[in-house]
């Protein structure tokens, strides 16, 4: 059984946590009383995610995108090494912070966790204060380093996401769908008569236009995993992942209806701004942009301010 000397709390991350939301942290030891133990030191402040084995651990990294992870070197079947290289090979999560926690004390041990790429290796039995501030400067360094990819993969007009990022992000998800069979869908969003919106009120109004636009397309998702970027000019994809065609068609028709119901003027078309869309989804995620762009070429054929679709 673990033994942890119980400190008082003090904040773990004062002003570091997004708003609304407190850091995330994902426990993993097979021994559940261990598991009970660092749940009495992080319950306070932290979302406190907890999993008995690699799979389990390695599926709750896939769906909640843990801040840090704590974790038991000896486990039954994929243990905390092999857990710890599937995580740094995955490119959606490589970049979460390990903290080994083990019985084992022996320099080869930490040396060995350390080439693995954990980011720090802690010996039971411990102190709570101690984990407490080690798990502060994990949190500390992954917000910074958050906050450095948040600003190079931000579209500067709009506050999405900017093409860069939509194709690291695409190019991970769609390698991960065809390994494992999992649902992929993209959805591109195209401004119907954009050029003739700018040419009558100008580009200021149209940047706004494109602001309120976006806004509207965002608060359309509602998963973590689900992301929405600035394609280029007046366009917009959305890569939904683990999402099959009925799925995304669903968020795909309300992207419509929300921008319709901006009612926007739209001068030149005496009716209000609306956007096309076009809705791809399969497992051979290397074709669905392509496929997307054939989908919305469909709807815009078929008069815009509508959905089309493909499925691969």
């Amino acid at each position: 059984m673990m033994q942890i000397s119980q400190p008082g709390h003090a904040p773990l991350m004062p002003g570091l946590a997004a708003p609304g939301r407190r850091p995330r942290l994902l426990l993993v030891d097979d021994q559940p009383v261990n598991i009970q133990a660092l749940h009495r030191v992080f319950a306070a402040d932290c979302q406190v995610l907890m999993a008995t084995d690699g799979p389990r651990a390695l599926q709750l990294c896939r769906e909640r995108q843990p801040d840090v992870v704590l974790l038991d070197v000896q486990m039954p079947g994929m243990d905390g090494h092999e857990l710890c290289a599937e995580l740094k090979a995955d490119p959606l999560l490589r970049s979460i912070p390990i903290i080994f926690v083990t019985a084992h004390n022996h320099p080869d041990d930490e040396t060995r966790a350390l080439d693995a790429g954990a980011a720090d290796f802690i010996t039971k039995p411990f102190n709570a204060t101690v984990v407490r501030a080690r798990v502060r400067t994990q949190l500390t360094l992954k917000a910074q380093a958050d906050l450095l990819r948040e600003l190079a993969f931000v579209d500067g007009l709009t506050g999405v996401h900017n093409r860069r990022h939509f194709d690291e992000r695409f190019s991970a998800e769609a390698s991960r769908a065809q390994r494992t069979r999992a649902h992929l869908s993209v959805i591109l969003a195209d401004v119907d008569h954009f050029k003739r919106y700018n040419d009558a009120l100008g580009h200021l109004a149209g940047d706004d236009c494109l602001r309120r636009i976006a806004a509207a397309l965002r608060a359309c998702l509602r998963r973590p995993t689900d992301l929405l970027a600035r394609y280029g000019g007046e366009e917009f994809v959305c890569l939904l992942p683990d999402t099959d065609l009925a799925g995304a068609i669903g968020v795909a028709q309300l992207m419509e209806d929300r921008v319709r119901a901006l009612a926007l003027p739209h001068p030149a078309t005496e009716g209000a701004v609306t956007i096309s869309l076009g809705v791809a989804a399969g497992h051979q995620g290397k074709d669905l942009v392509e496929m997307a762009d054939k989908a919305l070429y469909l709807a815009k054929a078929a008069g815009r301010g509508r959905v089309s679709w493909l499925e691969g």
